[in-house]
């Protein structure tokens, strides 16, 4: 990962936008990291993975929640009284 100041990506944004299209770039700002620049294919790549682990997460939970005897009227009920 590369790493710039904030103002040099400022004056160099061209060039950082390049850099990013390589390798994620993190951009710091008073000695702090503050923002990570992505190209868009490696930001679509990310949040593809992050769809597929929230799925897989939520198939873990209905199947757990199916076991112990929740079921979709149970959950509406629930729902339901929580309004």
């Amino acid at each position: 990962m590369r790493y710039v100041s904030a103002s040099d990506t400022k004056q160099k944004l061209a060039a950082i936008l390049d850099a990013a299209q390589r390798e994620p770039v993190m951009i710091c700002r008073q000695k702090r990291d503050v923002a990570v620049l992505l190209s868009a294919q490696e930001y679509e790549r990310v949040c593809a993975m992050n769809r597929e682990e929230l799925l897989r997460f939520s198939d873990r939970v209905s199947k757990k929640v199916t076991a112990q005897g929740l079921t979709e009227a149970k959950l509406h009920k629930i729902l339901d009284d929580k309004s």
